[in-house]
C-alpha cells in the first residue's frame, strides 16, 4: 500500500470512529490536497451516520461541519494566491499536481462569474479546488470570500452526505 493510499485509509477510519471531527479534518485536507475527493469523504459521513443510528437530521451537522473545514481549507488556499501572485503561483503549479490550463481555467471563471463563482465554483467538482486561486490572485474581498466558500461548501458537503445516508438507507432497505 503506497503512502496516498495509508492516508486514505486513515481519513476513513478517522471519520468512522469521530464523525464531526474527522469530517472537519478530512474536508480540511482534502481542500488543500486534493487526492482525498470529497466525493468520497461526504457519503462515507452519511452512511457512518446510518451505520452509528443517528438521525437523518445530523446531516445538517455534518454538512456545516465539512463546509467549515473546506472553507479553513479554501482560506489557507486563497491566502497563499494572494500572497505569492499569478507569477509565484505558476512556480509551484507542478508540485501540487495543478495544470496551468486549470489555472487558466478558473482564471476565466472568476472573471466572468465575479466574487459569485466562489459560491458556484466550490459546487463544481474541478473547480472548486480551484477557485480560491483566482480570488486570492484577484484580491477579492476576504470576508466575501469566506461567506461565499462557507455558503457553497456548506451546500457541496450536505448533499453529499445526504446521498450518502439516504443511499445507504436504500442499500439496506433493498436487502
Amino acid at each position: 500500500m503506497n503512502e496516498i493510499e495509508s492516508f486514505i485509509e486513515f481519513i476513513i477510519s478517522m471519520i468512522s470512529e469521530n464523525i464531526y471531527p474527522g469530517v472537519f479534518l478530512a474536508a480540511l485536507i482534502e481542500t488543500v490536497f486534493p487526492p482525498i475527493p470529497s466525493e468520497a469523504v461526504f457519503p462515507l459521513a452519511g452512511y457512518s451516520l446510518l451505520k452509528n443510528e443517528m438521525s437523518s437530521f445530523h446531516i445538517v451537522g455534518v454538512g456545516m461541519t465539512g463546509g467549515t473545514g473546506a472553507t479553513v481549507g479554501a482560506f489557507v488556499i486563497y491566502i497563499i494566491a494572494k500572497k505569492l501572485g499569478r507569477a509565484g503561483l505558476i512556480k509551484y503549479l507542478k508540485y501540487a499536481k495543478i495544470k496551468e490550463s486549470s489555472l487558466e481555467k478558473a482564471d476565466k471563471w472568476f472573471v466572468k462569474y465575479g466574487d459569485k463563482s466562489v459560491i458556484i465554483g466550490r459546487l463544481i467538482p474541478g473547480i472548486r479546488e480551484l477557485v480560491s486561486i483566482p480570488a486570492g490572485i484577484f484580491n477579492m474581498n476576504p470576508i466575501k470570500f469566506l461567506i461565499f466558500s462557507l455558503i457553497g461548501s456548506c451546500i457541496w458537503s450536505t448533499a453529499l452526505t445526504a446521498v450518502g445516508y439516504y443511499f445507504g438507507v436504500a442499500t439496506i432497505d433493498f436487502f
